[in-house]
């Protein structure tokens, strides 16, 4: 039975990492497929007009799938940032026309210039500093969709009627006027849809009213109560079946989980992931704070993107998987309660999305699926050395939704965790989370790095700057030596040595080091900030083995290095005679491995057969002893092979009874 269980295990972390790749590869591709329209570049004014601060937004369309037009009142409420202001402009796509704007129950003139993609507004008198107003935007027209999908009329699995969005990052103007920027949000929001008969209209929020219109008609009205970035906002529309599951948050509380889903997808694979969620919330929760939208709601909403997309408290996602659903969720409190401010910063929703898949993990699995995770991700972000995590140059889609922001984003808050500790490490995520300045709001990477600094008490200048602003990785080669004090206590003499770079020079990063001893082990960290750098670190016992960065902390390459004369030579595979030799029945086979790898230790009888597999696991660098009982064999010559990615040998070795 137990054997069993491990193989159940082993194969569902096997299909887990494989589909996780998959899944975020595809919500790579969406996101950057849905930023296609490069050209926009060179003619929106981002980060919007910063002459208004946006507070209030109302979507009130009429879709009209088989014109494929849509008929819209956008209504928004606005604060003057400018002691004088006599006009100001919103982002539009030219192929939305505006008809008129109405301010004050008047309309009022306005333009829309050729060309720049935007409405321009003119006030009928000038507003003072913080002064408050509010106009009607009476517009139409058939949107085209940037990309896969900032509007989409589509089809569902069925055939059947789909329209729906996804507008992160520039897309919103794509199909409604706003002012197209994360960094300002509004304070809340509206969206009605009027859509033919037999469809289901979704949107962020909660469901106020549904009206039949009597004319082959019904109109939905979702409100949102909180905050929210203009991308965040989103329809989707087909002939939904709903699914309902709850969040019970407190003895007496609940919170509904509405899931939307195409007819043909409806099906127990679909809910049974989707039951999933309750559990995902709750281990967040315990982590980072409650649930941002607590008073509203959860879901998704099925559509025609690849991937996924965290619209606030309703997700988008093409089908339903573990793997998805954690890191969309994840979103709702690092992207959507706070949001990063640019789009430089897009790490801050990406990379810690990503990160909080392995924190579900972790908790769900225990801490050896965490692990398995991190490692994932530090081969996968290997093949992009030259990235750095903050984007400098946001005009290419592959800067922004690239693997870098993801994988290595995600890697920095393990690093961060690993320096400062778990506990202080997660009341750093928490108070960034509900800091007043942040919460509901947008962040930027040094308000993030603020907040570290400021939980954690340290100075985290040189871990931000060459691990967000730098580029590439540490490969530290490392040796070590000892000498004999008296009184049972050694003096291990510990090289480090990294090779010199251009951004930055070299890393410079606190390294745990584990020492073996006879005595025991000792567990010490050292700051290594130079080029080349010694340590003494005093022991009880003679030392054995000394393992460098021994919980995989840190994003690196490692090879371990002999000190002859002062000078660093490198260390190579050694497989040991077995001693003693012959033996009866017990035996120790001692080997040394320079690198992390795979290695296989079997023995074998005369003819070939495998009678006894000693190892066949990752090991990290060091010296390993690994006794060998032959109480159950016969008497005779029997061989030990080591395998390892770059090395295979085998010795001979005799059993005598």
């Amino acid at each position: 039975m137990k054997n069993i269980l491990q193989v159940l295990t082993l194969v569902f972390f096997l299909a887990l990492i494989i589909y996780s790749q998959d899944y975020r590869e595809d919500i790579i591709k969406s996101e950057r497929a849905s930023f296609e329209k490069m050209n926009k570049f060179s003619k929106v004014e981002y980060p919007g007009d910063s002459t208004i601060d946006v507070t209030y937004y109302k979507l009130n369309l009429t879709l009209n799938y088989d014109t494929k037009y849509l008929d819209g009142i956008i209504t928004v409420l606005f604060k003057s940032e400018s002691s004088n202001l006599t006009s100001f402009f919103l982002d539009l796509q030219d192929t939305m026309v505006v008809d008129s704007v109405k301010m004050n129950g008047s309309w009022i003139n306005f333009t829309q210039p050729a060309g720049q993609e935007k409405l321009v507004i003119n006030l009928p008198s000038a507003m003072s500093l913080n002064q408050q107003g509010s106009v009607d935007i009476y517009y139409g027209g058939s949107p085209v969709s940037s990309g896969f999908g900032s509007f989409t009329f589509g089809t569902d699995d069925a055939g059947g009627k789909a329209i729906y969005t996804l507008s992160e990052p520039y897309g919103s103007s794509d199909w409604w006027p706003c002012k197209d920027t994360p960094g300002d949000k509004a304070d809340s929001s509206d969206v009605w849809m009027t859509v033919g008969n037999g469809l289901t209209a979704v949107s962020n929020g909660t469901l106020q009213e549904e009206v039949d219109n009597g004319n082959g008609t019904h109109t939905f009205k979702w409100k949102n109560s909180y905050p929210i970035a203009q991308y965040l906002i989103s329809i989707a529309i087909a002939n939904y079946i709903r699914y309902d599951t709850y969040y019970k948050y407190s003895p007496t509380d609940s919170m509904l989980i509405s899931n939307y889903i195409w007819q043909n997808s409806y099906n127990s694979n679909t809910t049974g992931a989707l039951d999933l969620v309750a559990d995902m919330i709750k281990i967040l929760s315990d982590r980072y704070g409650s649930y941002p939208f607590i008073k509203e709601k959860y879901g998704h909403a099925q559509f025609g993107v690849g991937g996924g997309m965290e619209h606030q408290t309703i997700t988008s996602a093409t089908d339903f998987n573990e793997a998805l659903e954690i890191h969309e969720l994840a979103h709702q409190w690092f992207g959507d309660k706070v949001t990063c401010s640019t789009w430089n910063d897009i790490w801050l929703n990406e990379g810690f999305a990503t990160y909080s898949e392995g924190v579900y993990y972790e908790g769900k699995y225990g801490r050896q699926s965490y692990e398995d995770f991190i490692d994932r991700q530090m081969s996968g972000v290997k093949k992009y050395p030259q990235n750095s995590v903050y984007v400098n140059d946001i005009s290419s889609i592959d800067n922004i939704f690239r693997s870098t922001s993801y994988l290595k984003g995600g890697l920095v808050l393990h690093m961060l965790r690993g320096i400062v500790g778990d506990s202080t490490f997660f009341r750093i995520m928490r108070t960034y989370n509900s800091d007043p300045r942040y919460a509901y709001n947008s962040a930027s990477t040094s308000d993030f790095k603020g907040v570290a600094e400021s939980v954690s008490g340290l100075n985290l200048d040189y871990f931000f700057n060459e691990w967000i602003y730098g580029i590439d990785y540490p490969r530290y080669n490392y040796g070590w030596t000892y000498v004999y004090l008296g009184g049972g206590l050694y003096k291990v003499t510990l090289t480090i040595d990294q090779p010199q770079r251009s951004n930055p020079q070299y890393f410079t990063m606190p390294v745990q080091i584990e020492i073996a001893t006879n005595e025991g082990d000792t567990t010490v960290t050292v700051f290594n900030d130079q080029l080349q750098q010694e340590f003494n670190i005093t022991v009880k016992g003679m030392p054995s083995q000394v393992t460098f960065d021994p919980n995989n902390f840190i994003l690196k390459d490692l090879t371990t290095t002999d000190i002859t004369d002062g000078k660093i030579v490198p260390k190579e595979f050694l497989l040991e005679q077995n001693y003693p030799n012959p033996f009866n029945p017990v035996t120790v086979i001692k080997y040394y491995i320079p690198h992390i790898t795979k290695a296989k230790l079997t023995i074998t009888d005369e003819l070939g057969r495998v009678v006894k597999t000693l190892v066949d696991k990752e090991q990290t660098l060091g010296q390993y002893s690994v006794p060998f009982n032959g109480k159950d064999l016969a008497s005779g010559i029997y061989f030990y092979t080591l395998i390892t990615d770059k090395f295979s040998q085998t010795k001979k070795m005799i059993l005598l009874k």
